[in-house]
């Protein structure tokens, strides 16, 4: 197995621990001589691994300071199909927003196929950047069919949840598809997000509909990944459950 393959297995042990909550926030890692001696792995794969943990923000310490717990994600499953806002304030959080642009403008290509429409033809694009405890965590770009998302302009996208605004008018959303992957931050992105640009970001694309089964928002969410991560656990005769994760309120921005 190659350097990098096993300093990732080490990073994904010392997260799963971090996660489950059997190493604490707050609460010091094992020391490095510690680490070698349980994984069998060198000191430097170690410090790779370590470092690894340090840029997602899970950790903090180094350089003669014992590496510390900074953050331990909570989740929430989508299943519920909670907005942004809800899940947060549900979790014992503060949730923020700041509108950048609300727009109509002509439909590009693909959010076109996803709401089934022609491309450019008139649709309405929201960005905005959502906070956790006024921390930034995630660029939200949504595009809406029209006939709904003219009722954006109709209240203040900055006062909270736009699915709470369009329910409170008539329109709920009942279904969606994720899409998850990994992009690098465009310089926007960076910028907003307060992050190097090209910097790793945890991407979720969804397509929403209503329950008639007709797509009215395509949605492209960029998360920094030190918090926010994905988890998808499933049973045998249980129904795949999948969650969003973030840090807990005891953890330091």
């Amino acid at each position: 197995m190659s350097s990098e393959s096993l300093h990732a297995k080490l990073a994904d042990a010392l997260r799963e621990r971090i996660v489950s909550g059997a190493l604490a926030v707050g609460e010091t890692l094992p020391s490095e001589a510690r680490l070698v001696e349980e994984f069998g792995l060198s000191r430097g794969t170690v410090r790779q691994a370590l470092s690894a943990l340090r840029n997602e923000g899970l950790i903090e310490g180094g350089q003669g300071r014992p590496p510390v717990v900074r953050h331990r994600p909570m989740g929430q499953p989508f299943e519920t199909f909670l907005s942004y806002s809800a899940w947060v304030e549900q979790s014992g959080h503060r949730p923020g927003q700041r509108t950048i642009e609300l727009a109509r403008r002509g439909a590009d290509a693909v959010a076109a196929a996803e709401l089934g429409l022609k491309p450019g033809e008139p649709v309405v694009e929201v960005l905005r950047l959502r906070l956790l405890d006024g921390e930034p965590v995630m660029l939200e770009r949504s595009t809406f069919v029209l006939d709904v998302g003219r009722l954006l302009f109709d209240f203040d996208p900055d006062a909270g949840s736009i699915y709470a605004g369009l329910l409170a008018q008539g329109v709920e959303m009942a279904a969606a598809t994720h899409t998850i992957d990994a992009v690098a931050a465009t310089d926007e992105d960076a910028a907003l997000l307060e992050v190097p640009g090209g910097s790793p970001l945890l991407r979720e694309r969804r397509t929403a509909g209503t329950a008639d089964g007709r797509p009215v928002e395509y949605a492209d969410d960029r998360y920094r990944p030190d918090r926010a991560t994905f988890t998808i656990a499933n049973a045998r005769a249980h129904r795949l459950a999948f969650a969003r994760t973030m840090p807990t309120s005891g953890a330091t921005p």
